[in-house]
């Protein structure tokens, strides 16, 4: 494919209480799936946001194009 390009994508992975891995691309609307393993998951994730770009692409990739910078925090509060 001339004139595409790779971007690297953050996802985030949440183990929940059935012992799935849980996996979101917070950068596009609706992008998550699961996996019994990390593997899979990431597996999937990755499925997920090609299947993603191929319905969304121009929407996806004037977004992230927009994005400057992306960091990832963790916020310490007492429960």
């Amino acid at each position: 494919m001339i004139g595409a390009k790779k971007v690297q994508l953050p996802v985030l992975v949440e183990k929940d209480e059935d012992g799935f891995f849980v996996v979101e691309c917070p950068l596009i609307p609706g992008c998550y799936t699961q996996g019994k393993t990390l593997d899979e998951a990431l597996k999937n994730i990755h499925e997920v946001i090609e299947l993603c770009l191929e319905e969304q692409k121009e929407e996806i990739v004037e977004q992230l194009d927009t994005i400057q910078e992306f960091s990832y925090h963790v916020v310490s509060v007492e429960v």
